[in-house]
């Protein structure tokens, strides 16, 4: 199933909301989810998620004294690791200079989460959280030399607006790279996935983080989100260049990146 929304509407899952409607009620979703979100990923992708974040690290390629700005972010998995490589990168080349990051989240519990898990020490006072919403950032043009947004567009009400606004704070040559989940490669692959995480994802959402409700909503917007085409034509669209994607785990995710 594929989203289809009137100008007045927007999809949630498999039903169609008021456009208003929808940031409050994705930010319902992560409230209740926010405390067991990290093991639940773990869980729903049997870990695969952790393999994906560190491609996602890779293609990045994080320098010294660079800025990231990590949409979506969550509990900040993605911005510790930039982190983490870019001081590799700093140690190989003798640079004193330190990357900075800056994980935004429209859900104040997510973020608290992640606060929550602490910092290394090598971390202290490199990582700014901060409550935004990815159509309106609360960020100045050409700030950040990298954008990423993992597992989060999906959520967000004006895909069009998100990431014309990811264009804006990106640095003239700055890369976006964003995962989500996307359209299986096969037909076989995809009739087991779809038992996967119709079947089992729910369930897990109702044994462990005693919320079905909500990842039943994550499997179906799952399925509401455009295949890896026609969200490629989306982020070109969005003005960004030499835009392509890869599939990973035979395309039930991808990653595609661009530039700015």
């Amino acid at each position: 199933m594929t989203e289809t929304a009137s100008n007045d509407t927007v999809s949630f899952g498999f039903r169609d909301v008021k456009t208003g409607e929808k940031a409050g009620l994705v930010r319902g979703v992560f409230d209740r989810s926010a405390r067991r979100y990290d093991l639940m990923n773990d869980l729903m992708s049997l870990g695969v998620h952790r393999v994906w974040k560190d491609m996602v690290i890779t293609r990045a390629n994080p320098q010294p004294g660079e800025v990231l700005i990590d949409v979506a972010g969550g509990t900040g998995d993605l911005a510790r690791s930039f982190l983490d490589k870019a001081d590799r990168a700093a140690t190989r080349r003798g640079s004193a200079a330190k990357a900075q990051a800056v994980v935004l989240d429209i859900n104040e519990q997510m973020l608290r989460a992640g606060v929550k898990r602490g910092l290394k020490p090598a971390h202290d006072g490199r990582i700014d959280w901060v409550t935004g919403n990815a159509e309106c950032l609360p960020l100045p043009d050409r700030y950040a030399d990298c954008v990423t947004i993992s597992t989060g567009i999906r959520n967000v009400t004006d895909r069009a607006s998100a990431l014309k606004e990811m264009r804006r704070v990106l640095k003239p040559g700055g890369r976006f790279l964003c995962l989500e989940f996307t359209k299986p490669t096969s037909r076989g692959w995809e009739k087991l996935y779809d038992a996967w995480s119709f079947n089992v994802m729910p369930e897990l959402g109702h044994y462990v983080a005693k919320d079905r409700e909500s990842y039943q909503y994550l499997v179906e917007s799952i399925r509401r989100f455009p295949d890896q085409e026609s969200f490629k034509a989306e982020i070109e669209t969005a003005g960004f260049r030499n835009v392509s994607y890869t599939n990973f785990s035979g395309g039930i995710a991808a990653l595609h990146t661009g530039w700015a």
